[in-house]
This record gives structure tokens, C-alpha cells and sequence, in this order.
């Protein structure tokens, strides 16, 4: 599983804590809701966050419980259940997920458990399939910054987004030694919750846009995501690493809205 942070929250939003759950959230309408990734913060979907509010969406982030919930439990269907709590909190119906990374891997194992509450999902640079891994030697310069940030710079085409701040943060939290546990747990997990098996049963409408130079999940996942889920549509950016909606915010939104106005939702 590779990583990738940028964790503060979005400029002049304020946190929501309430029913146990962390979220943000910004508009009125059919609910758009974003996972964001293993240790990406709620800032990473900025543009997502403040575009679709005036499309007549309601957009919501919640923080995934990554640093408190018991070591043994930190899965991917323990993230799948949480946010079916917080639907379930917030009395949401025909929502639309929105997740990348490890959060698309949530939102492809939620829609296969939960898909009478699903309207429609947007995954991007998904793990789920397959990834390259980062962590599978257990970071062994983990204490050396350069290593560190020619890993973090892998994650995107243009190097110069991996500013020093995203850099010092991945530095920080794998450096820390329960972080990189739980770290290493999500990553087995999520081998462990290979979905080829699941995915040409489940006939949810599916958006699936990709980094055309993703090198993390390269674009031959893509293509075999488009293959298996019976009802997707598949979408390219190029000059694009693993997080389009950071890369290419606006080129990013247009192909959601598109997407999610031909299929009236």
C-alpha cells in the first residue's frame, strides 16, 4: 500500500465532531460522499470539496478512524462498516461514493455489501486489484529523507506536488512506530480483499478515472477494473500520476460532473 499525506484540513472548513465520527461538509442535495486514502487527508479532494456544492451536491469527508481503531481490527471492512454507521448517523440515502486509493477500495467494498445505498461510485487509483508496494520491505530507510521523499515524489507525475510539507509528513508517520504497524495491517488487509472475484457481480454505475502515469496502480488496473465491473465507464488524464483530483482538479471535476449528469444523478 502506498502512501501518500497531505493532512490538513481544508482552508476555512471546520471540523464537525459529533456521533463519534470527524467530517467536514458544504452544500445541499444528493450526497457526495469522499474516502480519501491511507493517511491522505480531507484536503487532497480541495477541488471536489469546493466545486460541487454549487452543482447542487451535498459533499461530505469523513476521516476514517486510521489511528483509533485497535490494530487488530484496522481493514478494510472494518472502514467499509464505519462508514455505513455514518450513513446510518446521518440518515443519507442514494449517496455517491467518491474514493482513492485505499478509499476506493473501501468504496468498491461497500457498494458489493451495501449497494441498495449506493446511487453511484467514483473510484481513482484504486487498490482492491492490485498495487505496488512500499511498504512490503517493511520501509528499511525509513529513517533516511531522501529515500523517503523520492518515495512520496513516485506518487505523482509532476514531483515538484510532493512539496516539503506532504514529504515531512510521510517522513513523520513512518518513522512512527505504531503508524507503520497499523500502515503495514491496511496493506495486508487489503491483499487479503482481492475483489476480482466480487466485481462482475456488482451492477452499480461505476466511474473509474486514472492517471494515465500511475505508477503505483498503473493503468493496466484500470483497464481491468473496467473489464470486471460490468457497469463502468472508464476515463483517462494524462500527464497524471496517482491522484488525478490533486494533479488535475478541474480536468478531474469535469469528468465527474459529466459522468454523474448523463447518468442523472
Amino acid at each position: 500500500m502506498h502512501i501518500f499525506v497531505f493532512n490538513s484540513i481544508i482552508m476555512d472548513e471546520t471540523l464537525i465532531k459529533e456521533g463519534g465520527f470527524n467530517y467536514i461538509e458544504k452544500g445541499n442535495g444528493r450526497p457526495i460522499i469522499i474516502l480519501h486514502g491511507l493517511m491522505g487527508g480531507l484536503s487532497n479532494f480541495e477541488g471536489v470539496f469546493k466545486y460541487f456544492p454549487s452543482k447542487k451536491y451535498k459533499v461530505i469527508i469523513p476521516e476514517l478512524p486510521l489511528d483509533s481503531t485497535p490494530i487488530l481490527k484496522t481493514n478494510v471492512a472494518t472502514f467499509s462498516k464505519f462508514i455505513y454507521d455514518f450513513i446510518e448517523y446521518k440518515k443519507l440515502k442514494e449517496v455517491v461514493l467518491l474514493g482513492n486509493s485505499l478509499g476506493g477500495h473501501v468504496g468498491l467494498l461497500f457498494t458489493r455489501d451495501y449497494p441498495e445505498l449506493v446511487s453511484g461510485l467514483i473510484i481513482t487509483g484504486s487498490s482492491g486489484l492490485y498495487e505496488k508496494s512500499m511498504i512490503g520491505d517493511g520501509y528499511p530507510k525509513r529513517g533516511n529523507y531522501q529515500y523517503i521523499r523520492a518515495k512520496t515524489e513516485e506518487v505523482f507525475y509532476d514531483p515538484k506536488i510532493a512539496s516539503k510539507e506532504i514529504v515531512d509528513e510521510v517522513f513523520e508517520n513512518v518513522n512512527d512506530r505504531e503508524k507503520l504497524i497499523r500502515t503495514l495491517s491496511l496493506a495486508k488487509s487489503a491483499i487479503r480483499h482481492n475483489m476480482a472475484d466480487d466485481l462482475p457481480k456488482m451492477m452499480t454505475r461505476i466511474l473509474i478515472i486514472w492517471g494515465k502515469q500511475d505508477v503505483v496502480t498503473p493503468p493496466n488496473v484500470a483497464k481491468d477494473f473496467h473489464s470486471l465491473l460490468p457497469n463502468s465507464s472508464l476515463s483517462w488524464i494524462n500527464n497524471c500520476g496517482h491522484a488525478p483530483m490533486m494533479e488535475h482538479p478541474i480536468k478531474f471535476n469535469k469528468i465527474m460532473e459529466n459522468w454523474l449528469s448523463d447518468n442523472k444523478l
